[in-house]
């Protein structure tokens, strides 16, 4: 799966949220994004997930149109804990959090569900922590296996997981470990120093990118060898006859 954004803007009511940016990541690739702190960064995110339509650009993915893209990639990607968006109510315990979005990817949410999800996770110890208090680290952490658990999905994106903290390398290895097992993975920062960062970034109004970090190849299939090779056309008719 490769997704596409070609010189995508988003205009909001009193502006410009997202000044034309491009960025194109394939599955087990890491790409970095980086952009002021704001609205414009969540934008690109959400333009990504086909769930915003582009002022101008356009998000397609692979060879796809824009509009048979948009529909698709919001089946395909989720965005996690992207503010105002999709980040949890701070004041819900951790336990209640877990079932709403263990019900979002239509997944058993019952008590005992939710209850064997955080025993699977090592949190069950927390599952009556108001979730403004769960540790940063952790609380993407458990948002990014439960977006990954949905059926069907093939990317994530990550909004701006620095808002919560400086620990830059809890977070990277942490979308690293996601792109290894083969999903395309985007990160949004704005509060990290560019020299903070792992690696050279994408960045937000800019249209020729550095590549993406390739953190697993795709499986090839079985190699054919000399003993599996296909008969040629000519030897197999005159075997038959």
């Amino acid at each position: 799966m490769q997704v596409r954004a070609d010189r995508v803007s988003v205009k909001g009511p009193h502006g410009t949220l997202l000044s034309p940016t491009s960025l194109t990541v394939e599955d087990g690739q890491l790409a970095i994004v980086h952009g002021d702190p704001g609205v414009g960064i969540t934008a690109f995110g959400l333009a990504l997930a086909g769930r915003i339509k582009p002022s101008t650009g356009t998000v397609t993915l692979d060879d796809t149109t824009h509009a048979a893209s948009a529909e698709k990639l919001r089946h395909l990607v989720a965005v996690v804990d992207a503010h105002d968006v999709s980040e949890p109510e701070e004041a819900l315990p951790l336990r209640v959090v877990v079932g709403e979005e263990l019900a979002l990817a239509h997944q058993p949410a019952g008590k005992q569900d939710v209850a064997r999800w955080l025993a699977e996770h090592d949190a069950e110890a927390l599952a009556a922590v108001r979730f403004e208090n769960i540790e940063p680290t952790l609380r993407t952490r458990l948002l990014c296996a439960l977006a990954a658990s949905r059926k069907g999905i093939r990317m994530l994106v990550l909004d701006t997981p620095d808002r919560h903290t400086s620990d830059v390398e809890s977070w990277s290895t942490l979308a690293r470990e996601h792109a290894e097992r083969g999903l395309a993975v985007v990160v949004l920062t704005a509060t990290t120093p560019l020299s903070a960062l792992v690696r050279p970034p994408a960045r937000v109004g800019e249209e020729t990118q550095p590549p993406p970090l390739v953190c697993h190849e795709p499986d090839p299939g079985p190699e054919t060898t000399e003993l599996e090779a296909p008969v040629p056309a000519d030897d197999a008719v005159g075997e038959q006859a």
